[in-house]
């Protein structure tokens, strides 16, 4: 029987295709957790799960081995990637970097409109933390700050951003689920930079604020990994 592998190169699917649908519905499960680190992702359970035949799920599996959301070893299969130490360090260390740039240089062009919108999503956040869902609060901590960068007029700079972010779809539910007590710091956080454009601080401020405050998510990951 010939082996199955996902190298090839793969290729984005239609919209609305099944393989599409396959791709955002293994992935969402990944980000949730439902398919934590070292679950094996079986074809035909999956397949079966959502209706579908094998060929759109391994199509979509092969879009998330190249993602890096997902690995294949021989005779194993495919299965959910772990988290990377050294890899969620240099992405936070860059992230820090350029989306603390991006922040700052939006930060002129961010209006009251912004900032309203960009406090009701923290506001949300604040509420999350009662009965913390971290996979929740951690979706309303990347539209806070997208709000923030969103409008940064470097364009280079921003696709830096967005590809950390990538970077961290795998752990984005798993950090504040790792470090639930740095939630609440990082609210009190947001506030402070917001605060920090409304009253138009220094680029320098701001950027050194954002950067920080990146950094101290990466710090708190740091410690606790320690512990364990």
């Amino acid at each position: 029987m010939t082996e199955t592998t996902f190298t090839d190169l793969p290729v984005a699917a239609p919209a609305g295709s099944k393989s599409e649908q396959a791709y955002r519905a293994v992935k969402a499960r990944i980000v949730e957790g439902t398919y934590t680190p070292g679950y094996r992702l079986v074809l035909g359970s999956i397949a079966k799960d959502l209706g579908f035949s094998v060929v759109p799920v391994r199509e979509a599996i092969r879009r998330l081995e190249a993602e890096g959301l997902v690995t294949f070893e021989r005779n194993v299969g495919a299965t959910v990637a772990g988290i990377d130490p050294t890899e969620y360090l240099y992405t936070m260390q860059t992230l820090s970097i350029v989306e603390g740039a991006a922040t700052a240089l939006s930060a002129p062009l961010v209006d009251s409109v912004a900032i309203a919108r960009a406090r009701a999503v923290n506001e949300d956040m604040r509420e999350c933390l009662d009965h913390f869902d971290p996979v929740r609060f951690t979706q309303l901590n990347q539209d806070f700050h997208s709000i923030l960068f969103e409008h940064c007029p470097n364009p280079h700079i921003l696709d830096l951003v967005h590809r950390g972010w990538n970077r961290l779809a795998s752990l984005r539910s798993s950090t504040f689920r790792f470090v639930p007590g740095r939630a609440r710091n990082s609210v009190d956080e947001h506030e402070a930079l917001l605060k920090l454009i409304e009253s138009g601080a220094d680029a320098d401020d701001i950027e050194k604020a954002a950067r920080l405050h990146r950094s101290a998510t990466l710090d708190a990951y740091l410690a606790q990994a320690k512990t364990i």
